[in-house]
């Protein structure tokens, strides 16, 4: 830690550091003799580190999701994993997680999970996944990568079969991943759809 502040003291200060009669000679150039007595300098008040003691615990400990060192396959297995675990450390944890990986735009209606959905708010984008197709992904007791594809260089697509936890509950997804070029997410992959392979919403959603 390095300390650093100033004060000023009464002329009548028993040490000046600067004083009338002896100038002050800085680099060979010639004597200051009008700077008052009455000021003095210390060092006192804390100045922190660049980086607090407890920095690298407290990033260990922020919310999971994207993260600058997954690959998209790496990416869409932490959803997948995520949503196996849906309720651990805390109902629909799973869903949280989807929701920082999500790469729309939240003032703008999405097509994230294929129709436009206007999915600003995380309680609607939660309860897409409890009440349509998408519930098999919660909790589910299987999984298979059917197919893996680099579209282009920054996008990736992935189709998955579920098993879910229900009797002969099986469904396919298809996950495309962007990776973002420029900006605070530069770099990083956001998921753009998961879309079902059949139509997930036949039967209309109250959302």
């Amino acid at each position: 830690m390095m300390a650093l502040c100033s004060y000023f003291t009464s002329p009548q200060s028993s040490l000046p550091v600067l004083s009338k009669t002896k100038p002050f000679v800085y680099g060979g150039n010639k004597p200051v003799t009008n700077l008052s007595p009455s000021f003095r300098c210390k060092a006192c008040a804390e100045v922190p580190d660049f980086l607090s003691a407890d920095w690298l615990e407290s990033r260990r400990k922020r919310p999971f999701g994207p993260r600058l060192e997954f690959s998209a396959e790496e990416a869409v297995q932490h959803q997948l994993d995520a949503l196996k675990y849906n309720d651990q450390p805390r109902i629909d944890y799973g869903i949280e997680v989807m929701y920082r990986f999500a790469g729309f735009d939240p003032f703008e209606r999405s097509t994230y999970f294929g129709p436009f959905f206007d999915l600003g708010q995380f309680e609607r984008f939660r309860r897409i996944f409890h009440h349509s197709t998408y519930r098999v992904l919660l909790g589910h007791k299987d999984r298979r990568i059917l197919s893996s594809l680099f579209v282009k260089e920054n996008r990736f697509k992935q189709r998955v079969w579920i098993k879910g936890n229900r009797p002969e509950e099986e469904e396919i997804f298809q996950f495309t991943m962007v990776q973002r070029v420029g900006g605070s997410w530069d770099g990083y992959w956001l998921t753009e759809s998961v879309l079902h392979d059949g139509d997930a919403f036949a039967g209309g959603l109250a959302y």
